[in-house]
């Protein structure tokens, strides 16, 4: 399987400025073969660099890194008919799928630019790399990671890496290709309800309350009117708070993920969890439950207990989460009466009571606002 792993570079003043020119120069040079794809109907890749290589050769890019340029904005327009395709942008004919349709991609000016082997190497002794740039090859920039994650790239490193530039500061995220252990045979599953009261909660009694990062995000969003001074400075700060929610929020889920696996394979049991693929084009809500429902981040949940499943053999499925909230474990009997609150489940039919701590079937989130 695949990973990333995120080290942070410490270039000298003019190592520093040399990633950024490049970093402007390659993105410039993708805005410029986005715009020959949009108006050549994205051809496909081969078609693509015979129309621009030559092009971005002459600009002053290495062979690599216009190959590369070529290859990312082919690789964004097919993730754009992706989204479209899975209706991800609205419905033909919405101002957001017209928005999208009618123009060529742009990339942002220290937008991630991938590097492979032939210009990019590592020395993770000395933990510096040497690194192609518009100036010339740079070598000795010195990086900084944790041990664990230097293990990781000793070990486990193979393939591009992608190197991006954050507030000044440059990053490079390698990817490093793990094995694969065998999954074992589950002596049961862990059921695992997604939800935004209370996070996650599992057929075993753990239960990750949402109250706190629901708080998080309450202090954010009242911050966020800082967005009607549309100055610079305002612009700037939404844009700090809006990466530190992201990043408090990764951080909870990294920590309940872990919980959930770290059970699951303890016990010798699978995890089933939900599918919730387009719930909130389901779900009916009121005004002022969409910003909760919609910074809602259960996919990222969702996706970290699945690689963190797959790296320990825990195996995973996926069930469709019609009524599990109402069915009992017990008989089998579904019925909305069945769900008395949502902190008491009784069966109407066979008369079992008990707290969701103890029920051991997987249960669907609250789909109704008033149930939010």
């Amino acid at each position: 399987m695949k990973i990333v792993t995120q080290v942070k570079l410490l270039p000298e003043a003019e190592q520093a400025a040399a990633l950024r020119s490049t970093l402007r120069t390659v993105n410039e040079a993708a805005n410029w073969v986005s715009g020959v794809a949009f108006e050549r109907g994205v051809p496909r890749a081969y078609e693509l660099r015979k129309h621009t290589y030559a092009v971005l050769k002459a600009r002053g890019l290495g062979a690599q890194a216009a190959q590369h340029v070529i290859k990312k904005t082919r690789d964004a327009y097919t993730t754009l008919k992706a989204n479209i395709t899975a209706g991800n942008l609205g419905k033909p004919g919405s101002k957001r799928r017209i928005k999208a349709e009618s123009k060529p991609i742009l990339f942002r000016a220290e937008a991630a630019q991938p590097y492979d082997d032939r210009c990019l190497s590592w020395q993770y002794d000395a933990q510096t790399v040497s690194i192609w740039t518009v100036a010339g090859r740079l070598k000795n920039v010195r990086f900084a990671c944790s041990s664990d994650g230097l293990k990781m790239l000793r070990e486990h490193r193979k393939g591009e890496s992608d190197l991006v530039e954050r507030d000044g500061v440059f990053y490079l995220i390698a990817v490093c290709e793990i094995p694969e252990p065998e999954v074992y045979e589950p002596d049961g599953f862990v059921g695992v309800d997604l939800g935004i009261v209370n996070i996650a909660t599992t057929s075993t009694g753990y239960r990750a309350a949402g109250r706190g990062l629901n708080r998080h995000r309450k202090r954010q969003l009242a911050l966020r009117k800082l967005q009607a001074k549309g100055t610079k400075s305002a612009k700037r700060l939404l844009k700090k708070r809006s990466r530190k929610e992201a990043r408090h929020t990764a951080n909870v889920n990294h920590i309940v993920s872990k919980a959930i696996v770290t059970t699951a394979e303890r016990t010798g049991c699978g995890i089933a969890l939900e599918d919730l693929t387009g719930i909130r084009s389901r779900v009916r809500l009121r005004k002022d439950q969409r910003a909760q429902v919609h910074t809602w981040g259960f996919h990222q949940l969702g996706r970290f207990i699945v690689y963190k499943a797959k790296r320990v053999g825990v195996p995973l499925v996926y069930v469709d989460p019609a009524y599990t909230s109402q069915q009992c474990s017990q008989c089998g009997h579904i019925e909305r009466g069945n769900r008395q609150s949502q902190a008491t489940f009784a069966c109407r039919s066979c008369g079992d009571d008990f707290h969701p701590r103890q029920h051991r079937h997987h249960r669907r989130p609250r789909e109704h606002p008033h149930q939010i």
